[in-house]
């Protein structure tokens, strides 16, 4: 599970945010603050891999936390959730190291796709001590195609199959688009495309898997990143 410390300064609007994480799976809410005092008195005795933060907090705000954790060496992360809008601040977020910004107002999609980034990016850092080009860049987009939310669809593409040929790689984990064509009763060729367009879109990840025949096989592996269509 990862641990989440949700800080707002409107109790209501902590208790939503910490309820929609809750929602998302693999997810948890660990603690919930009103102040940035209060976030670093809960960080000193507890942990936590992730930071909910408001910016507008009344003793100090949110870019402030931010320099103390990144001061303190802390390794929690943070994504900032928060109604400020201007480019400064948003700009300052990212140089401070915060790993993404949601603008409020949002919805449970919204969060969740930021969510399930943040899941995918800890997944990836995991895989492995050392990265080459592919990995790297599989690193520095996994947040990127998160933050692109729904995704547009080409002409001649259906929304209901996207979720299909999905579907069919949650419950998988890694599959062929043959395997695809086998579980969802697409033809191998539809699988092919669907599979082609989600891993443009950075919700699936390709590797290659050489077989006795010599031939590479094509294999998807699900990225857990972007449910809606």
């Amino acid at each position: 599970m990862i641990d989440v410390l949700v800080v707002d300064d409107d109790p209501r609007v902590a208790r939503i945010n910490a309820a929609y994480t809750d929602r998302v799976p693999g997810f948890r809410t660990a603690g919930t603050a009103h102040t940035t005092g209060q976030a670093l008195a809960w960080l000193d005795g507890h942990h936590a891999d992730l930071v909910l933060l408001d910016h507008y907090l009344p003793d100090e705000n949110g870019l402030g936390l931010v320099r103390r954790l990144r001061a303190g060496d802390s390794r929690t992360d943070v994504i900032m959730v928060t109604a400020a809008r201007d480019v400064a601040t948003v700009e300052a977020a990212m140089r401070y190291g915060a790993l993404h910004y949601l603008v409020k107002p949002f919805s449970y999609s919204g969060l969740r796709a930021k969510l399930e980034g943040y899941a995918v990016l800890r997944r990836t850092l995991a895989d492995g001590p050392e990265a080459g080009q592919e990995r790297v860049d599989r690193i520095f987009g996994v947040l990127g195609s998160a933050a692109a939310g729904p995704m547009a669809l080409p002409k001649g593409h259906s929304a209901q199959t996207v979720r299909l040929v999905r579907q069919a790689l949650k419950e998988a984990g890694q599959l062929s688009a043959t395997g695809v064509a086998d579980r969802t009763g697409l033809s191998r060729q539809t699988a092919q495309r669907y599979l082609k367009l989600l891993e443009r879109s950075g919700q699936v990840g390709l590797t290659l898997r050489y077989t006795g025949s010599g031939r590479p096989e094509h294999v998807y592996t699900w990225t857990g990143t972007g449910d809606d269509a």
